[in-house]
């Protein structure tokens, strides 16, 4: 019996995001078990297996030499992207020959490195973007702008090494941005082609004042969802699609307003118990303050992906309703983020279960390990992962597939390319 590379293997991901602040496509991190020489090939064909046609572009980022070394020796054309490490480039020319040969094969590649070191101009001819670092005081922020209106493409300035720090490059794909302006400036006036992962706790500064509301998006489509008489599990879906939304309804159907008997710990028990007539009227009560912040988006859709996560990690043969209460923990477990209050308070509003309330507060019971790994996988932290992967007694093929298949499940926001 073949083994699967995916027990050879420690996978990590993060969101790449467009112009439009939606899903522009997936980085994975590939990590080596220690000690294993994983099957690249292997790799690839269950990446083209599991990954459907709707899928968002993915990027492997391989997270050593010998892995970038295996996927640029062996892949095919029509391969997923790969990232290459300019350091590793410039101090090894067996790589460099490795890039040569990729790139007569088809593949696409991206190089990865900082701005202020970008590589000459032979290297950078067999690329076709670059995934960019700022230095550390760029990353923070752009204090006195300068004009960008004339910088030359990714190409030219390779070819001239005349980059500056923060002299950001049109068309290009950036990482490790700390700071909201200066996503917004990549994004919207150097068009870059994707800015991966977000700034999070900027974001979250930036709105800080701003009263707290469901995504405009979010309540149309659930409305229209109700009028095409769609199945209560596509309803309950698309409520959970959004964290504001999903808490603001959890509230209302636990209200004097609709003077249930019982109290209401699911979203599923809510929409049985409010009706679609009911839930429709609320519905349109939201709709003109409902937010239509695109910087958010980012936000609300890395709560969900880890929450569908959570929702997939759980052990597997337990019932759909307490994978529909992971969800629900991992969903609201960064509800801070968005309301401004802490989380105590925010949980002990709803009559929610005490598993729920001690996995998020107090990082203990059944679901606490589950939470702590749907957290983990979104990032490059190997070692954590295996740790976790361990303690939760989750076998590295398992949790691979899972990962993947959730990602894979994923759907891009807008129609764009990476470049």
């Amino acid at each position: 019996m073949v083994q699967s590379v995916l027990n050879s293997l420690t996978l990590g991901y993060r969101p790449l995001w467009s112009r439009a602040r939606r899903l522009a496509g997936v980085q994975l991190f590939v990590h080596e078990e220690p000690g294993r020489n994983a099957d690249m090939p292997h790799l690839l064909r269950t990446l083209a297996e599991m990954w459907n046609n709707q899928a968002p572009p993915l990027l492997l980022s391989p997270q050593s030499r010998q892995v970038l070394c295996n996927l640029l020796e062996h892949a095919p054309q029509g391969s997923p992207w790969i990232e290459v490490n300019g350091s590793w480039l410039q101090e090894d020319e067996g790589i460099f020959e490795l890039v040569e040969q990729a790139k007569a094969r088809g593949l696409t590649l991206v190089w990865s490195g900082a701005l202020n070191q970008l590589p000459d101009a032979d290297a950078a001819q067999g690329f076709v973007s670059s995934l960019l670092r700022l230095p550390p005081e760029g990353a923070q922020g752009v204090r006195n702008e300068p004009d960008f209106s004339d910088q030359p493409s990714f190409k030219a300035v390779a070819l001239s090494l005349a980059a500056k720090p923060l002299n950001l490059l049109d068309g290009q794909m950036y990482e490790g941005l700390q700071n909201l302006e200066l996503a917004r400036l990549c994004l919207d006036s150097h068009d870059a082609g994707a800015v991966a992962g977000w700034p999070v706790a900027d974001t979250v500064r930036a709105f800080r004042l701003e009263q707290p509301q469901p995504a405009r998006d979010s309540v149309r489509r659930l409305m229209q969802a109700i009028d095409a008489e769609q199945s209560i599990d596509q309803l309950e879906h698309l409520l959970g699609e959004d964290p504001v939304l999903a808490y603001r309804f959890m509230l209302y159907t636990n209200s004097a307003a609709l003077g249930l008997r019982r109290g209401v710990g699911s979203l599923r028990r809510g929409l049985v118990m409010m009706g679609l007539g009911t839930l429709q009227r609320w519905l349109s009560d939201q709709l003109p303050h409902a937010c239509t912040h695109a910087d958010l988006v980012p936000l609300r859709t890395q709560m969900v992906v880890r929450a569908r996560l959570a929702e997939e990690l759980i052990e597997a043969g337990v019932s759909l309703e307490l994978q529909r209460e992971m969800y629900l923990c991992c969903l609201f477990s960064q509800m801070d983020l968005l309301l401004h209050e802490p989380l105590a308070t925010l949980l002990r509003r709803m009559p929610l279960s005490e598993r729920i309330f001690d996995a998020v507060i107090n990082n203990t019971g059944p679901y606490a390990e589950v939470l702590q790994m749907s957290a983990a996988l979104a990032g490059t932290d190997a070692a954590t992962i295996r740790r976790l992967r361990e303690q939760g007694q989750w076998e590295a093929e398992e949790l691979n597939r899972m990962l993947l298949r959730v990602l894979s499940d994923l759907k891009l926001g807008m129609p764009e390319k990476l470049v």
